[in-house]
């Protein structure tokens, strides 16, 4: 079999790591060993310029609004490339701080800052914080995707931006469309954390995939045995949708 690899960009994981987001890394590196797929992890850190030369996965974390801010200027500064990459249908995976980060703007305190103008959204803030448990049916997952939210951004798509999926238990984006997350191209960007990947293995292998069939044209994956990770995402949607855990 002709060896594959892939190569990660971790950005800023000093930074951005507010909710176990590392684990998200760990366990895309897991499923691509497991699969004979040779991976390649390069850590972008705040000394770093930003490149993404041969990178065909990336991932932004969540972090506090000082640690956004910081993140979001070394992005800008080299923002062309960026969105040459996501045009070019690089994958980007952006989790909460990381998610309002791919529109056009957001909020820091009373401040409008800009975004990268990746995908046609913006967020704004609302009161209260939407926090607890979240489930999310989509289309990028056989099962439900699990975990958790805290945020106090209410996040608008435009109408050239997708939905993950349809919020059934939780807020999601605002607290009022049903909507939670973004896809487009091969972006995904969610609140979802927990962290994302561990517990909703369908979306940790939507990205390989994609990432596999933009670099080598197939993206067609062997299948793992996920007994474990099916079940723990099993146990948390039973829990949640059968009303026995109370949110406060």
């Amino acid at each position: 079999m002709t060896e594959r690899k892939l190569v990660i960009a971790h950005l800023f994981p000093e930074l951005l790591n507010l909710y176990g987001d590392s684990g998200n890394i760990l366990c895309l590196r897991k499923r691509m060993e497991w699969r004979g797929i040779t991976c390649e992890i390069r850590e972008v850190h705040p000394g770093d310029t930003p490149s993404f030369s041969g990178v065909d996965l990336a991932f932004i974390g969540g972090g506090s609004d000082r640690e956004q801010k910081i993140v979001c200027d070394k992005l800008l500064a080299v923002g062309s490339e960026v969105r040459s990459f996501v045009e070019d249908y690089g994958v980007l995976l952006a989790v909460c701080g990381g998610y309002q980060l791919l529109g056009e703007s957001y909020l820091m305190g009373n401040e409008k800052v800009q975004g990268l103008s990746l995908v046609d959204l913006y967020t704004d803030h609302g009161d209260p914080r939407l926090i607890g448990n979240v489930i999310v049916q989509s289309s990028v997952s056989e099962q439900p995707i699990v975990g958790y939210e805290n945020h106090a951004g209410r996040t608008h798509l435009g109408p050239s931006a997708t939905a993950l999926g349809k919020v059934l238990y939780g807020h999601g984006n605002d607290g009022v469309s049903g909507e939670e997350g973004v896809l487009y191209k091969n972006v995904l960007g969610t609140y979802v954390h927990g962290p994302l990947l561990p517990k909703n293995p369908g979306v940790a292998d939507w990205a390989i995939a994609r990432a596999l069939e933009r670099k080598y044209g197939k993206g067609q994956l062997e299948a793992l045995d996920d007994t474990v990770e099916l079940a723990a995402n099993q146990i948390m949607y039973d829990r949640l949708m059968h009303g026995e855990v109370k949110e406060q």
